[in-house]
């Protein structure tokens, strides 16, 4: 027995003494490859040294130096990548000022963080450039009308959180040409942005069922819409909420009136998105955005939140009240400061989103007492 014993040792002496050298790849991050990037370059940087030592310091995970928390709160800003180009989401006005739904979940994330819904800094990013930038650290977190798929979550160095936006792809046409279904499309022309889903999902059901199609791809909103204003493309497929906000600003600036097809011919959920291997970082975003959900549920709003003086435990504990704390890294009153500063998801979506025409009550995202997917976990 002993001699085994000691055997048994002398094999786990030999693992952990393997396990702290050689390959390190598993602790260190990729921060500069797409999606067909899957190696980690563990090799240090030529920096024009010469002498042969080379530093066998382990790499260190950013959750070892307090991660994206630490260094937001130290550089008092959540840098933020958005659209602003999208009417509604994420939009720029002369002045430089951005608005839109995604804006607001922007300062969300900041008002929880930071206790400032105005210690944003907005980072605007194309559809192809946006996982880079995530990648990269150039952004802290991604609230851009970004779908979670499996592909992303799994290839692109993100981790999606809770859904803010249940949506799905359509098809919009001028009224004029009488075009309802897909197959009227036929031989078409259809612009798209390049480098998204929806680019994905146009070539998979159209040749599913066998309709031929011309795609011209653009990488921005920015060029899609004049040229689909100038008849370049008969069909413009995006998700149903894009088309609804761009038939508004089309036909609002007198041009050629639009239809949106009645048929949605995908899963859409739309999110933000945080840089893989920051769970503390996740869990500071991701509350901060359910808090609105919870406070909407609640029946609490911008108005009311802060003179809340009734006893249920379950609203107490989301007040914060007598520093109810789950341990999330956030203020405990974090859901006061983003409610009075912005407004729960009711408020938001209202202001941004009903007055392009999208509604609320009886759409996926209701609440799921009102028979929508709108659910937050319990806080307590």
């Amino acid at each position: 027995m002993q001699r085994r014993l000691l055997a048994l040792l002398a094999v786990l002496a030999l693992v952990a003494a393997a396990c702290t050298t050689g390959d390190t790849a598993d602790t260190v991050p990729v921060t500069d490859g797409g999606a067909d990037d899957t190696s980690a370059d563990t090799t240090p940087p030529d920096t024009g040294d010469t002498d042969e030592t080379t530093d066998t310091t382990p790499a260190v995970l950013p959750q070892d130096e307090g991660g994206i928390l630490a260094a937001v709160r130290d550089r008092g800003a959540v840098r933020c990548g958005v659209n602003d180009v999208l009417p509604g989401f994420g939009i720029v006005d002369e002045n430089g000022e951005y608005s839109g739904f995604d804006i607001d979940f922007c300062r969300v994330v900041a008002a929880g963080v930071l206790g400032d819904p105005d210690a944003v800094e907005f980072v605007p990013l194309t559809a192809e450039a946006r996982f880079t930038a995530l990648q990269g650290g150039e952004i802290d977190v991604l609230i851009r009308n970004t779908t979670w798929t499996a592909t992303r979550d799994g290839q692109e160095g993100a981790t999606f959180l809770h859904t803010t936006f249940y949506d799905g792809q359509g098809m919009m046409v001028p009224a004029s040409t009488g075009f309802t279904t897909l197959e009227d499309l036929a031989d078409a022309t259809i612009c798209v942005l390049q480098g998204t889903t929806t680019e994905l999902n146009l070539t998979a059901v159209f040749n599913a069922r066998g309709i031929p199609f011309n795609p011209m791809t653009h990488a921005d909103n920015e060029t899609l819409q004049p040229a689909y204003e100038s008849g370049q493309c008969e069909g413009w497929t995006s998700d149903v909420s894009q088309l609804t906000a761009f038939k508004a600003s089309i036909e609002e600036a007198g041009g050629e009136e639009q239809y949106i097809m009645a048929e949605v011919f995908s899963k859409e959920p739309l999110g933000p998105a945080v840089p893989d291997g920051d769970s503390a970082w996740a869990q500071a975003v991701d509350w901060s955005i359910l808090a609105t959900i919870q406070a909407w549920e609640f029946g609490l709003t911008s108005e009311n939140i802060g003179s809340y003086d009734g006893d249920d435990p379950n609203i107490l504990n989301f007040l914060g009240t007598d520093g109810f704390d789950p341990g999330l890294g956030l203020a405990p009153d974090f859901a006061v400061t983003i409610v009075e500063s912005v407004g729960n998801y009711q408020e938001i979506f209202e202001r941004h989103l009903a007055p392009i025409g999208l509604e609320l009550e009886g759409s996926p995202n209701d609440l799921w007492t009102n028979g929508g997917l709108m659910y937050a976990p319990p806080y307590r």
